[in-house]
């Protein structure tokens, strides 16, 4: 993901964004016209950024058509292994999304609780993700018999400045994990509705980051959801056996994303290796999962998957990137 260029505005004011949008989505309504798709991605790679400043505004060309696509949010399944979900927030050129690793539990917390604390307490392990949460004094959960998750922390978490976009991003974010920690440990009931109610020090109707009210229960916003993620491998894995299988996360108009595999030195992508394509069994403009396996010599390598973008054969849109390593080629 690309940082945002310096000098970007923050997100204006409702009436300006739902105008700006409403321009955005009519543009991409007759590209969509030209090419006979339903929708195309306007989306670029993921970067760390430079500073808290940049990760505290969103770009000033933010637009909702990258993620039109994304209209559901399949809740995590139950394991029975001590993980904790917890979703990042990450750019993609000219929109932030949400992006989630695992970790595992350290404590005999609530896995809510769990969870929710590493997201506001450390740093993501993948550098192209970001967190605008400060740690809290205070930090509780508990679920209700109608599937309503209540979490209740203290206002200092909410202490770093931040504009509207990102105000509402994190909110998602403490919302998909507080719910996806609920469901891994099989707390809640995932036929049922899940709502999040969010009290701070005690009481409803906080404004989280002087932007969103916390005044109802909130669930899972699926336009906030990334277009392609990697989920496994993780950042900076190190395989001594082989193949080394990727999965992921995924949409597409297409119903297929591209990947690559390139030789990594100092962090960064140097030569490509391999490359080629993988299908989302759920098919065109739907959120699915894909996997495919490589057999590379060991060395250092950077994984790329991303949407070939169909209106402009070449261009990698939605891009999600992860640094591995091969050690050995003892192939299973």
């Amino acid at each position: 993901m690309s940082p945002a260029p310096p000098g970007r505005r923050s997100v204006p004011a409702d009436a300006s964004r739902r105008q700006r949008r409403t321009s955005d989505r009519l543009r991409v309504l007759d590209r969509c016209a030209i090419l006979g798709l339903a929708v195309s991605l306007a989306l670029g790679g993921c970067t760390n950024n430079d500073s808290a400043e940049q990760d505290a505004t969103m770009p000033a060309s933010t637009t909702s058509s990258s993620s039109a696509l994304v209209t559901a949010a399949p809740l995590e399944t139950a394991t029975s292994s001590q993980t904790l979900p917890v979703y990042w927030l990450g750019r993609s050129n000219d929109d932030v999304f949400l992006y989630r690793e695992f970790f595992p539990a350290k404590s005999t917390d609530d896995p809510m609780v769990a969870a929710l604390r590493t997201m506001m307490s450390t740093k993501p392990r993948d550098p192209d993700y970001f967190s605008l949460w400060n740690t809290p004094s205070r930090l509780g959960a508990s679920i209700s018999a109608k599937n309503v998750i209540t979490v209740d922390v203290s206002a200092d978490a909410f202490a770093q400045k931040v504009d509207a976009g990102i105000a509402q991003r994190s909110v998602a974010q403490l919302v998909y994990t507080a719910t996806a920690a609920a469901a891994m440990a099989g707390l809640v009931d995932p036929s049922s509705s899940i709502q999040v109610s969010v009290l701070v020090d005690g009481h409803t109707g906080y404004d989280a980051f002087g932007h969103v009210p916390l005044d109802k229960p909130m669930t899972r916003d699926a336009s906030l959801v990334a277009p392609v993620w990697i989920i496994s491998p993780s950042q900076g894995a190190r395989y001594k056996t082989l193949p080394l299988k990727v999965e992921g996360q995924g949409i597409s108009p297409t119903g297929t994303l591209a990947w690559e595999l390139a030789k990594s030195s100092n962090g960064k992508a140097d030569e490509p290796y391999l490359n080629g394509t993988v299908a989302i069994p759920e098919g065109a403009n739907e959120l699915g999962t894909f996997s495919f396996s490589l057999i590379p010599p060991p060395g250092s390598y950077e994984l790329s998957v991303f949407i070939d973008d169909p209106a402009s054969p070449g261009t990698r849109i939605g891009v999600d990137t992860k640094l591995v390593q091969v050690a050995e080629q003892n192939i299973e």
